[in-house]
């Protein structure tokens, strides 16, 4: 076994109507590092390091030893080494920044010689959806889907330039699984046509770099709405109509919002962040660029 770096994007899923479906690459990392040991050891340094799990039950090493269960194999002991960069519990991806991280590990370790392909089929199965995984394993901005044997389909796209991206983080975190419980079982037809028109035009929209639809485009009625009363001020984000802005979204469960605004109005963020904090609490304003690369893995002498 050779020692390996690796480093997987941050990412924010949904981007409004697309929910579960849209995913996009920020360049914010998660970063590993195996060394060969006798014995399994875990340490993590970085942002949130305290909420990482450095024992066995660490979401890296378990994935890859999921993977490894499944192949029939099992993993030799190794130092890992984590450096986190990516909020926790913040909505932009973690979990899937992990779960990626865990299977290209076991990739490695075992020689699986597995494609990027494989990986996402992975690694969505194991999130049970590909939105975030996605943007992990393939970088930029990805619509997936699952198909009926649960393998994932995805294409990636790229961001006109006239567009810029930023993240406005708030001083709290919320589980996916408590967002996720908020949601209805079902949805009427108007809403789901709602949401099939808005991303169809968003999707258009950014084909051919047309921003004057992203405001409309970029609206939901399948998360966002019952989401609202986990996240104080994200009714009034959404709402937000300013010089430069061309919509909000909640960064995949929430609580983060992502900005889209002109990239010629690099001040819009701070501003949406005044609208969506207020003076009640913290927020942090990290603008990013889209990571148009997605996870990569080198070996270390």
């Amino acid at each position: 076994m050779s020692s390996a770096s690796l480093r997987v994007p941050a990412s924010s899923a949904n981007l409004g109507p697309g929910f579960d479906a849209l995913g996009l690459a920020l360049d914010l990392y998660l970063d590993c590092r195996i060394t060969k040991s006798s014995t399994l050891s875990i340490e993590a340094r970085g942002r949130d390091a305290a909420g990482i799990d450095c024992t066995p039950a660490n979401l890296i090493w378990a994935t890859a030893c999921s993977v490894a269960a499944g192949a029939g194999r099992t993993l030799p002991p190794v130092h890992l080494e984590i450096a986190n960069a990516i909020p926790l519990g913040k909505g932009l991806g973690s979990s899937a920044a992990a779960l990626t991280a865990g299977v290209v590990l076991a990739d490695h370790l075992l020689g699986l010689g597995w494609n990027r392909r494989r990986v996402l089929d992975e690694a969505a199965r194991l999130e049970g959806h590909p939105d975030n995984v996605a943007a992990c394993v393939l970088g930029g901005m990805v619509a997936s889907g699952l198909d009926q044997n649960g393998a994932a389909h995805a294409v990636r796209l790229s961001l006109p330039p006239s567009v810029g991206i930023a993240v406005v983080v708030p001083d709290f975190a919320l589980p996916t699984h408590e967002a996720r419980a908020v949601l209805p079982d079902c949805y009427s037809r108007e809403d789901a046509i709602f949401n099939i028109q808005r991303t169809a035009l968003l999707l258009a929209a950014l084909a051919v770099g047309d921003l004057s639809v992203f405001p409309f485009a970029l609206d939901d009625r399948l998360h966002q709405p019952f989401r609202q009363a986990l996240v104080p001020g994200l009714a009034e984000a959404l709402a937000l109509r300013l010089p430069g802005l061309l919509g909000c979204t909640l960064s995949g469960a929430g609580p983060s919002v992502l900005v889209f605004h002109e990239s010629s109005r690099p001040d819009v963020p701070a501003q949406v962040a005044s609208h969506f904090c207020g003076d009640v609490r913290q927020c942090e304003v990290l603008v990013r660029a889209v990571a148009e690369q997605g996870y990569t893995l080198r070996a270390v002498e």
